[in-house]
């Protein structure tokens, strides 16, 4: 990447920030696929500048580990699989269509994103699963 193109990254990135919600990637998957985050209820803007826009707001829980927990889902507004840091995508199997979030163990917050038609009721079918402080 040029240092125009990284630049005009951390510029987009650093907007988005000021909007949205910041996250740290925690654990060797979030930061070697898709770094630090932010995230607010219209889109997903990852570390390298991709970004994830939100249509709606469909579902306020989801079954995770089989327990029905508080999670917010959202349907991706253009599904798609971006490619994120060293090449890696963020589902790698189909675009991406939903995306939920949900505070887990340590107060740590977790993403995980989805390849299907439907509006996911629990974790089973997630393709990624990604941890942030």
């Amino acid at each position: 990447m040029t240092r125009i193109a990284l630049a005009a990254s951390a510029i987009l990135l650093s907007a988005a920030l000021a909007q949205a919600e910041s996250y740290t990637a925690v654990g060797n998957t979030a930061t070697s696929v898709t770094g630090d985050i932010a995230m607010d209820d219209y889109a997903i803007i990852f570390a390298n500048g991709e970004k994830l826009v939100f249509s709606d707001l469909v579902a306020y829980e989801l079954t995770v580990g089989g327990k029905k927990i508080e999670a917010d889902v959202y349907k991706v507004a253009a599904p798609g699989d971006p490619v994120l840091l060293n090449g890696n995508r963020l589902c790698g199997s189909g675009d991406v269509t939903y995306v939920a979030s949900w505070l887990g163990a340590d107060d740590l917050t977790v993403i995980a994103v989805f390849a299907t038609a439907e509006v996911p009721a629990s974790d089973d079918r997630m393709c990624a699963s990604y941890t942030y402080k």
